[in-house]
Parts: structure tokens; sequence; C-alpha cells
């Protein structure tokens, strides 16, 4: 696969752990689910802390990424839900614990509610 990091100044530049864009040529996309805070051994929320939850989302996340036979590097685009925008800088600390530049272009939007009354999910898309 080649990725190829689109960045202008034309356009605001990066404000946390994300590219601009990123152009690629695969031959296989991968999307992944949203994925929300829930520990896989029981079905359960894990904790209300934000921080806490938005690193088992990435962990979720992760092992979905590997079971398809991927990595975290080729991840293109993530999109990012929050039911508190005022958590985005602690979701761009956590998300740099996952990626690392060039990170993927993502969007990360405001809500006012997720599943299980989650507080933040995460979806996906690679290329291979």
């Amino acid at each position: 696969m080649k990725k190829e990091i689109i960045k202008t100044d034309k356009a605001p530049a990066a404000i946390g752990t994300y590219s601009q864009a990123i152009k690629v040529k695969a031959d296989v996309l991968t999307f992944i689910s949203g994925q929300i805070p829930i520990n896989p051994a029981n079905g359960e929320l894990i904790g209300e802390d934000f921080i806490e939850q938005a690193r088992q989302a990435f962990i979720n996340l992760r092992a979905i990424i590997e079971e398809s036979g991927e990595r975290m590097s080729n991840c293109v685009k993530i999109n990012a839900y929050l039911t508190n925008l005022e958590n985005f800088a602690e979701f761009n600390t956590e998300m740099a614990h996952y990626f690392s530049e060039p990170f993927p272009a993502r969007a990360a939007v405001g809500v006012n509610s997720l599943p299980k009354n989650s507080l933040v999910e995460i979806e996906a898309i690679l290329a291979s």
C-alpha cells in the first residue's frame, strides 16, 4: 500500500493527532465498526472516566484490526464520537499512544449520546 500524506497551508493545520488527509492506492479497504469501551470478557462498559473509556475503545479497535491481519499503521481514517467535546485534548493524548506520525485523517464529532451511555466511540478505515 502506498500512503501519500496530503498537507497544505491553504487549509488549517492539524490541531492534534491526525493528518489533514491521506491518499492511498490500495487493493483492499477494511472498515472497522464503531467501538465503545466494552470489556470483551464480560460485555460491560468500562468505568465512567473518559480516559479509561477512550483507552478501552482503542484497545477494542486494535484487537479487531489485528484480527483482520492488519496493523494500526494501515489506518487511514478515524471517526471519533465524543459526548463532551471538552474531552478533545484528552482524546488526542490517548490517541497518540496508538498511532504515530503520519497520523490518520480524523473527524471528532460531539454527539448527544452513545450506546450503553459510553463517553466515546471510535471507528476506522484501513487500507492495505
